[in-house]
């Protein structure tokens, strides 16, 4: 992994938030390419359950002060930075008051979705990509985790598809079993054509699902990872099905060979 950019784009990371598959592999697999001479960025939204000042995040005003346009309204991005304490890693914190303020993640306390998870979800995969262009650095391969960072492929190969900084880099989007029921504001695909992204590509979010946000995910990534045991029978075949190259899962000791295997030999190849 020597001299590779990867970019690593999460809902969830730790130490930020408690340990689960998904935040607990978008630490491993950028510590295992940090380990081996890799250049690596990690995006995470910042959450208002994070606690800033025990993480030590501060804002990057070079970063922030642009606007983004979610929905025909224009919502001011900012940037927060922390350190993982030892590792030597950064993490990029998007953050915007009207979405993530919140004291919580992505329910209330009832166990409920937030109603704007989709607008969140938007915000988000914009955020990180404006942020890495003015951080003027071209991945080469973009690793995504997490139902709400999924709209990052679509985002990335249809709104900024004319953005020179991608136009080599490789996405893989890793498939857990954490999902939600229910769906996402069924408004949700009304919100994305507002970016005139093609009809065809986001049809599937006309029903909002967590099967269906992954669906498209998938449709628009070059490379999967299985990351979960158990995944939705529905998701395992339509993986199957869209010929992309698949890592099926690896338990924890067999990862980082694995990983490492498929993104220098398959995804990069």
């Amino acid at each position: 992994m020597k001299d590779k950019r990867i970019l690593y784009v999460s809902s969830e990371v730790v130490p930020y938030l408690p340990e689960t598959e998904i935040s607990s592999m978008s630490f491993e697999a950028p510590r295992l390419v940090n380990q081996q001479g890799g250049q690596i960025r990690i995006f995470m939204p910042r959450y208002g359950n994070i606690n800033e000042r025990r993480h030590q995040l501060h804002e990057v005003i070079r970063l922030s002060g642009i606007n983004l346009v979610i929905n025909d309204l224009d919502m001011p991005l900012i940037i927060k930075v922390a350190s993982i304490p030892k590792e030597r890693i950064q993490v990029y914190f998007i953050d915007n008051d009207e979405y993530f303020k919140r004291k919580a993640t992505l329910t209330d306390e009832a166990g409920e979705l937030f109603s704007d998870n989709d607008e969140r979800a938007i915000f988000f995969a914009k955020g990180v990509i404006e942020t890495v262009k003015k951080l003027n650095w071209s991945p080469d391969v973009i690793h995504v985790h997490g139902w709400l960072a999924s709209l990052l492929p679509v985002y990335l190969k249809e709104y900024y598809k004319d953005e020179p900084l991608f136009n080599e880099s490789k996405i893989v989007t890793s498939i857990y079993n954490q999902s939600f029921n229910n769906t996402l504001n069924k408004d949700m695909i009304n919100k994305v054509k507002f970016d005139n992204i093609n009809d065809e590509a986001i049809s599937k979010l006309e029903e909002p699902s967590y099967n269906n946000l992954m669906k498209v995910a998938i449709d628009y990534s070059d490379a999967l990872i299985v990351g979960s045991e158990d995944i939705k029978d529905e998701l395992n075949d339509y993986m199957k099905s869209s010929d992309k190259p698949v890592l099926e899962y690896k338990s924890k000791d067999e990862f980082g060979e694995a990983y490492t295997e498929f993104i220098n030999s398959t995804v990069l190849s």
